[in-house]
């Protein structure tokens, strides 16, 4: 009995801490794509630093995740989720001096991997439950990286519409936070 409550509150207090970070994520993720749709129609300064910022949050997050959900942590999972945000971070640097296209593909190939990784990282967390909206935000990066990649080869490749892939990442984070919510409230 006592490992069944210990095994309880170790799930609420996992499902407390991933809800207080996807709350942090959807806010970063909806202030940036603002900043991102004002000042996104060139490679400035501004938009550069923004470029490399988001994966670097992605890093951080990452971080706060292994040190903060001690049960149901796919630790495999996050540290690949850390070093590739991390080297995405290193591409965009290099990206930006060859222009729109290149940062589009960089981050079209991160979205991808990072996808594939976020879709397994949610399914082994499913019974902690308000998994589902990270499991279609991760399926829905996959498709929205391969579609920044094709994108980058045509005359409409645009940074904003990395503006709309974040707002979008930061409704699935919301959504998480909130279903995460309720399972929090349950166990106290």
């Amino acid at each position: 009995m006592s490992a069944s409550i210990t095994a309880e509150s170790s799930g609420v207090a996992t499902a407390t801490s991933l809800r207080n970070l996807y709350f942090v994520r959807f806010g970063f993720a909806i202030v940036w794509a603002a900043v991102l749709f004002v000042v996104g129609k060139e490679l400035g300064p501004v938009a550069i630093a923004l470029l490399v910022l988001y994966p670097l949050f992605d890093v951080a997050a990452a971080v706060v995740d292994l040190r903060s959900a001690k049960a149901a942590r796919p630790t495999v999972g996050l540290y690949l989720n850390m070093a590739l945000s991390l080297l995405t971070a290193i591409g965009l640097t290099v990206a930006v001096t060859s222009g729109i296209p290149a940062v589009l593909r960089v981050w079209g190939v991160w979205a991808i991997t990072a996808g594939i990784v976020q879709l397994v990282v949610a399914i082994r967390r499913y019974r902690l439950g308000g998994q589902w909206a990270m499991i279609l935000s991760g399926g829905i990066s996959v498709f929205a990286g391969t579609g920044f990649f094709a994108m980058a080869g045509g005359p409409n490749a645009m940074l904003t519409s990395l503006g709309g892939y974040a707002t979008l990442g930061g409704i699935f984070f919301l959504v998480s936070a909130l279903r995460l919510h309720r399972v929090a409230k349950k166990g106290s």
